[in-house]
């Protein structure tokens, strides 16, 4: 069946629709061994999802590095608490190595790397930015929720993207939305690659109009 996928959306469909959680297996990492068991695991997948989260600042001129690296597969996430054991060499140079990892707006994270660690060039590594690669059909939408939307009909939710992610311990709500992040990234990569193969989709293209007047009920 020929997929078809929308040029954008508006805030009211994505409202509308069913909220996706990611319900693989999550691991929260925050003790040095567990850093290397995590990478022996995440050495062996061919593709992953991968995102960040920072703490957020309600101050004008004050900011916070890097509290989270999720890193997910199709069934597994592990949560790499980075305000808890630091960047860790093993951990820098996963970054770096083959590993096929997808991320949306990546030269964010990449510049959150550097502040966090002088020169980490983690961005040698093998990355494909989801903001970039969705252009290739067609969508214009930029955001992980809506680039999900568009292509799933499900929505992810933000609602614990403002919360403290340098808590001492983690929610099970922070844990399923850093989690879904991570993994959303890694199936809308995933479905993009095969329609790209087969070329069995159709944009459709919302008249401006249509999208204004939507916007405005």
């Amino acid at each position: 069946m020929t997929k078809i996928i929308k040029n954008k959306l508006t805030k009211g469909e994505v409202a509308a629709m069913e909220r996706v959680l990611f319900n693989g297996q999550i691991v929260v990492v925050d003790h040095i061994p567990d850093v290397y068991k995590a990478l022996s695991y995440l050495n062996r997948q061919a593709i992953l999802g991968i995102d960040t989260e920072t703490r957020p600042s309600f101050r004008a001129g004050k900011s916070y590095d890097i509290s989270l690296l999720q890193i997910s597969s199709e069934d597994t996430c592990f949560l790499f608490r980075l305000n808890k054991i630091g960047m860790p060499k093993v951990l820098v140079e996963f970054l770096k190595n083959d590993i096929l990892k997808i991320g949306l707006s990546l030269k964010d994270d990449f510049m959150m790397f550097h502040r966090l660690k002088d020169g980490m060039d983690v961005e040698s590594g093998n990355y494909i930015d989801l903001q970039h690669y969705v252009r290739n059909f067609g969508i214009q939408d930029l955001s992980l929720q809506k680039i999900y939307a568009n292509l799933f009909g499900q929505k992810i939710s933000k609602s614990q993207r403002l919360t403290n992610w340098n808590a001492e311990e983690l929610s099970e709500s922070q844990m399923l939305y850093a989690a879904t992040d991570a993994w959303a990234c890694l199936k809308i990569y995933k479905l993009l690659s095969e329609l790209e193969k087969t070329g069995d989709y159709e944009l459709v293209v919302v008249p401006e109009e249509v999208k204004e007047e939507k916007q405005d009920q």
